[in-house]
């Protein structure tokens, strides 16, 4: 540590000034904390406090330094020093803000003010200044995958944004099955009448411009790589061209359920019985003239529209989702009916009608306006006889079983994401899935996915992001949407490719830790080659070599420490966080003895959701127990289990893990963080029953950010547990 050179700053602004004992809070710093020297301040956040730690940096006083203060995810632009390790104290959101401004707390606000000081000095101790990795490159050029609107718009806005561009469709021509309608729902006011779909001239814009190169009839074959450098094989016409791409869009779109899983709707016994692309080709062979029926060319008089065909159902082979865009689809295709002869009858039976975006509502009053019939009813059966079809259907208004005559039925059948290989499907199944993008990763050829095949996307946290760092989903194939969501999505996947690969160039992180400069140590001669790193990793970032030893993919790498939390020889670190910032911080605690009464409380909290909300809970004045010390940590899935021996066998006597929401629903940022936390923690059990400590005193627990109330009330909770089973047998 010759060349290290600690330096603290404690503010004294927003309070912390009048509520605790600042020189109290220097001494500690330089006696327990070892900081070389330690300055106060009245704001440190404003202008004369950022000068004056910038001032101590630029003529090489401190190196490494310690700010007491608001929280860390506070005033990050103001303390954001170059080339310097930082850790932060939060005495503002973590100490005074949750403690009664009473003579009774006094005594143990600065304590808890004190330890966070110890704690902080203790952890910037062990860091280092992240430095980039020597992977990265610029390369500026997006492979866009898929050549439908989707693909298109994608790849029209990056060749705007001056990127050049690779989009590769697997079929004979751009439009993908937009191209298969005969008009659009409206995007603009005022949302009375379909129009006119533009997938022609978006088509010809993205074949004629001089940054994107369009390879029809064409397939990726091989992906491999990382962000700012993926190497991509394209196959084509027999031959194979291989190109270097900084980032991947995948928009391979969505196909129409299949209809003859669906028998009691008589799809497939009768050509009068159409899905809704089948009616967009009806009425494209019309071209605004009268529609007519395929079995006999005869003008169609009465048309019934079945909503919610084979989805929104639990049953077998039907898809449980709702695809977006039906009900709006089913009344544009009435509206095609209308315009044409407004004497037809066009009757759209549905559950729920679901009518999204801006103008939806306005389109369905315009149906309404033009004589479309609503009704709410759920169709059981479909005959065909007599030259007429035959609906039977329960209506949910009249509460009674209604039959119906039709010469058409149209059913509304949903989406099915073209995602590629499903990694978590039966081999037998994958057998019969075709690769989109072909990815050279342990983990599997193509990227994973939900529940019901789309790709891994969480439509709120993180949009667009994937478990493949660089490789961005647009479009029908990341959830249901209509095209004017679809062309929205792709531009918010193309700013976020361009991020993508201009992060790469810098060595940066992507989503959530983006401009991250830290990536993982590994310490190769301590290594067992157990895998677990390679194994539990969520973004595929770690290979194995000849030797079965890891290989680190920084640029695949989102910095998460999951790597870290998996092994169990501690030989992967960061240089800014490791098992040694977080474990000499939870060391350094002042606990007190058993005579006391004091407990101490070890809170683990994810930075992502956790750690959000307890700052959120200091803003709104909400109490919670003086004995909890609160360790930010970058993901659940980065908690090694040696914290946990470490802070037992050091007196703490109750320990607490907050992350995000894990399972099919999940929240955490990570992916996989929460989830393995909870795997490893309920195996410290064995390491309870060696201490001879109640289990009760572990407890791992998923925090959404706005569990204001939840998470002091769990904190609250294990301090009564404590009083209830006692303090921990190895307190000093």
């Amino acid at each position: 540590m010759a060349d290290k050179k600690f330096g603290a700053y404690i503010c004294k602004g927003c309070g912390i000034g009048e509520r605790l004992n600042i020189a109290q809070l220097g001494t500690v710093a330089k006696r327990e904390g070892k900081m070389a020297f330690v300055k106060d301040h009245e704001f440190l956040c404003n202008q004369d406090g950022v000068n004056l730690i910038q001032t101590d940096i630029t003529a090489g006083e401190v190196t490494h330094l310690m700010i007491a203060g608001c929280s860390k995810r506070a005033k990050t632009e103001a303390f954001n020093f170059d080339s310097v390790a930082m850790s932060r104290a939060n005495l503002r959101e973590g100490v005074i803000w949750v403690r009664p401004n009473t003579p009774d707390n006094q005594e143990t606000t600065q304590e808890m003010a004190e330890d966070y000081v110890r704690m902080a000095c203790a952890e910037v101790r062990f860091m280092n200044a992240p430095t980039p990795s020597q992977e990265q490159g610029r390369t500026a050029h997006i492979l866009v995958v898929g050549g439908g609107v989707t693909g298109m718009t994608a790849a029209l806005e990056a060749a705007k944004a001056g990127y050049q561009v690779t989009l590769v469709e697997k079929s004979p021509a751009l439009g993908g099955m937009a191209a298969y309608l005969y008009k659009r729902i409206p995007n603009r006011t005022p949302f009375a009448d379909p129009q006119e779909t533009g997938v022609e001239e978006l088509a010809k814009q993205a074949q004629s411009h001089k940054r994107i190169t369009v390879h029809l009839n064409a397939k990726v074959t091989d992906t491999s790589g990382a962000p700012g450098r993926f190497s991509v094989t394209i196959a084509k016409d027999g031959s194979t061209v291989t190109e270097t791409v900084g980032s991947v869009i995948q928009a391979s779109g969505f196909t129409p359920y299949d209809a003859t899983k669906l028998p009691e709707f008589a799809y497939g016994k009768t050509p009068d019985v159409v899905d809704q692309l089948g009616l967009e080709k009806l009425a494209k062979q019309a071209n605004g003239g009268v529609i007519k029926r395929p079995s006999d060319g005869k003008p169609v008089e009465k048309v019934i529209f079945i909503q919610c065909a084979g989805q929104r159902s639990d049953k077998d082979g039907h898809l449980s989702y709702c695809s977006g865009h039906c009900c709006l689809t089913s009344i544009k295709q009435a509206q095609y009916f209308k315009a044409a002869n407004p004497n037809v009858d066009t009757m759209i039976l549905y559950t729920e009608l679901r009518t999204p975006g801006f103008g939806g509502e306005d389109f369905y009053r315009s149906g309404q306006e033009k004589g479309v019939t609503f009704t709410k009813g759920v169709a059981s059966e479909v005959t065909a006889g007599g030259g007429k079809l035959t609906v039977k259907f329960k209506d949910l208004i009249l509460n009674e079983d209604v039959t119906d005559e039709a010469d058409l039925v149209v059913l509304a059948t949903g989406m099915v994401p073209v995602s590629g290989v499903n990694i978590e499907a039966t081999p037998e199944v994958q057998a019969t899935m075709e690769s989109v993008l072909n990815l050279s990763y342990r983990q599997g050829k193509d990227m994973p996915q939900l529940v019901n095949g789309f790709t891994d996307s969480h439509f709120i946290c993180f949009p667009y992001e994937t478990r493949r760092t660089g490789i961005y989903a647009a479009g029908p194939v990341r959830r249901p949407m209509d095209m004017t969501q679809a062309i929205e999505d792709a531009t918010g996947a193309t700013l976020k490719a361009i991020q993508a690969l201009e992060n790469a160039a810098l060595g940066r992180a992507a989503h959530p830790r983006s401009g991250d400069l830290s990536f993982p140590r590994f310490r190769k001669e301590g290594c067992t080659q157990c895998k677990r790193c390679t194994v539990e990793c969520p973004f595929g970032a770690i290979n194995e070599d000849e030797k079965t030893f890891p290989v680190f993919n920084e640029g695949r790498c989102r910095r998460c420490g999951t790597c870290m939390g998996a092994c169990p020889v501690r030989v992967i670190s960061f240089e800014n966080y490791s098992i040694d910032t977080v474990g000499q911080a939870l060391k350094a605690i002042n606990v007190p003895d058993e005579l006391s009464e004091k407990p101490r409380i070890l809170l683990l909290a994810c930075e992502n959701d956790t750690y959000p909300a307890l700052d959120m809970v200091g803003m709104n004045r909400i109490e919670y127990s003086a004995f909890v010390r609160i360790i930010p940590v970058r993901c659940l899935g980065s908690v090694n289990t040696i914290w946990i021996t470490d802070a037992l066998n050091g007196g703490y006597d109750g320990i607490i893990l907050m992350g995000c929401q894990k399972g099919d629903n999940y929240q955490c940022h990570f992916v996989k963080g929460s989830e393995l936390a909870h795997i490893r923690m309920s195996k410290i059990d064995d390491t309870l029953k060696q201490l001879n400590l109640q289990s009760e005193r572990v407890m791992t627990c998923e925090i959404a950010i706005t569990d204001l109330q939840r998470v002091p009330q769990i904190i609250n909770e294990m301090e009564a547990t404590i009083k209830r089973i006692g303090l921990s047998p190895f307190k000093f």
